[in-house]
């Protein structure tokens, strides 16, 4: 194989959930934010460094696998009032465009499925980190993520007013995906 042809192949990666999160943040009281993690994270990467607009991605995430560091708020997020993650148990994510950034990194976008509803986000990407062999012969990338989203897009609408006006849970949602991928 020609070093062009090398160059052009693409390489399929799988994430390694033990050294992946999905992190989120909402404002709560309209004074401070509220920050969790899901911990559930799996899916792979198909990466064509010298063309990524052929690259792919495809993530799944544990609803019930919520953290937020209160037992009993992750039983009300998981609850119908939130997540409801009996009836719908995963998040999915199918990349629909990956592109450069002129500032570097990438753009993926595509269609983010919640709780029922199904909506094009896009994700600003640092990475794909330069590859790395660990201590057991296994080579990893890693990349960063994020995004905001309008939960009541999803149909995530619960709240309760505050007597002092405002309401208990903000509407916007800030994302970070911080995630390790082994070579497939």
């Amino acid at each position: 194989m020609s070093s062009t042809q090398e160059a052009t192949t693409a390489s399929t990666w799988n994430i390694d959930p033990v050294h992946s999160i999905a992190e989120f943040r909402v404002k709560h009281m309209m004074i401070s934010s509220v920050r969790g993690q899901f911990t559930g994270v799996t899916g792979s990467l198909t990466y064509n460094e010298s063309d990524p607009a052929q690259s792919r991605v495809e993530a799944t995430i544990d609803a019930a696998s919520i953290d937020t560091r209160d037992s009993q708020r992750d039983t009300h997020l998981k609850s119908a009032d939130f997540f409801d993650a009996e009836k719908y148990p995963t998040f999915t994510f199918r990349s629909s465009r990956v592109a450069r950034r002129a500032a570097g990194g990438l753009t993926v976008a595509g269609p983010l499925s919640m709780h029922g509803a199904t909506k094009e986000i896009e994700f600003d990407v640092e990475g794909p980190t330069p590859p790395v062999k660990d201590p057991w012969g296994n080579v990893r990338i890693g990349v960063s993520a994020t995004t905001k989203i309008n939960r009541k897009d999803f149909g995530l609408s619960w709240n309760a007013a505050l007597e002092t006006g405002g309401v208990l849970v903000g509407e916007e949602v800030s994302i970070t995906l911080e995630l390790e991928f082994v070579k497939a």
